[in-house]
């Protein structure tokens, strides 16, 4: 099958079309001319273009069966807050136009996020749960619930999308902000993180990279047209992941606990100096918003429907740690 990536130089999109290619299908990978390809398999075809532009759309998905829409301003924090809803809303309008003028597709694979499907304090949530839309934690956040409502009323109008929502993502790979949980590991076992993060209320849906990408290409392969599926993991806080590493590699956990609202001033701190700078932070003060909620998730219609296994955490972590040890970005 002839397939094409949306946000292929990014850390999901780079696996997903190393993955596609190794399962024998022909890729196209939609970059921008300035994007950084080295990690992309030799095989993939590279179509030179970018989602706030239809016209280039329309190019790269010509003669496509299948269109994985995986680009994303994911930051939790940009100077420029207008960028998330130009990529992220208007980018998926974009791609859904320039697949209605491109007759062959058949197949809109859509990455959404456990964001668009809204915050779960004290429940899990699965599937049925449609975000409240009041309240955002993130510019982030509400840019991709406006989508999720685009992809929904593309549904009623009769185009083959299904729309997956994966869930905190991590794992070896490029270290951009959605691989945020070995960027978060760096800084702990560096001594730049030397306690926990808050008190252990935060719970998220931890899902590796890996496992997501082979949830993707069940979706093109099994997934119900019109339908949501959660591609998510464990649900834990970042209290457990630090104990957990603290396991694994033998040393010892934290012994004190950093509280949020010192954090969040840290984040504004970051946020000042990242005007300066021009160098996105870490951790900003929307990211400390998140943590204030719990997002966790049931991913058993993507297991029943999809065939999607999602690995234990224990054992993802060991082998982001060996990755991360092997880099010389950790030592243990």
């Amino acid at each position: 099958m002839r397939v094409v990536v949306t946000g292929a130089s990014g850390y999901l999109g780079g696996r997903l079309c190393a993955a596609l290619a190794d399962a024998g299908h022909a890729v196209r990978a939609l970059v921008r001319r300035t994007s950084n390809v080295s990690g992309l398999p030799p095989s993939v075809d590279l179509a030179y273009g970018d989602v706030t532009d239809a016209d280039s759309l329309a190019a790269a998905f010509d003669s496509c069966d299948a269109v994985f829409h995986a680009a994303a301003a994911v930051e939790p924090w940009l100077p420029d807050p207008s960028v998330f809803l130009t990529v992220n809303v208007g980018g998926l309008e974009n791609v859904l136009k320039a697949a209605k003028r491109t007759q062959t597709v058949k197949k809109i694979i859509y990455t959404s996020t456990f964001f668009a499907i809204g915050p779960t304090d004290g429940y899990v949530a699965d599937e049925t749960q449609i975000h409240q839309g009041k309240a955002f934690c993130t510019e982030y956040e509400k840019s991709k619930f406006l989508a999720d409502k685009i992809a929904l009323q593309a549904v009623k109008e009769g185009l083959p999308i299904t729309i997956v929502y994966p869930g905190v993502l991590y794992g070896p790979g490029r270290l951009t902000t959605g691989n945020l949980v070995s960027r978060i590991l760096i800084e702990r076992f560096n001594g730049r993180l030397p306690g926990y993060i808050g008190d252990g209320y935060d719970r998220e849906s931890f899902c590796h990279v890996d496992d997501v990408v082979s949830g993707h290409i069940a979706a093109m392969e099994k997934g119900r047209v019109g339908k949501r599926y959660l591609l998510t993991g464990q649900n834990m806080s970042f209290m457990h992941i630090f104990n957990m590493a603290s396991n694994i590699t033998n040393t010892k956990a934290p012994k004190f606990h950093v509280p949020l609202w010192l954090i969040e001033i840290y984040g504004w701190i970051s946020v000042f100096v990242s005007r300066i700078t021009g160098k996105l932070p870490l951790i900003s003060y929307p990211t400390v918003h998140v943590l204030k909620h719990q997002w966790a998730y049931s991913c058993d219609k993507a297991k029943r429907e999809l065939g999607y296994s999602p690995r234990d955490l224990t054992e993802g972590l060991a082998e982001v740690l060996l990755w991360l040890k092997d880099e010389k970005l950790i030592k243990f």
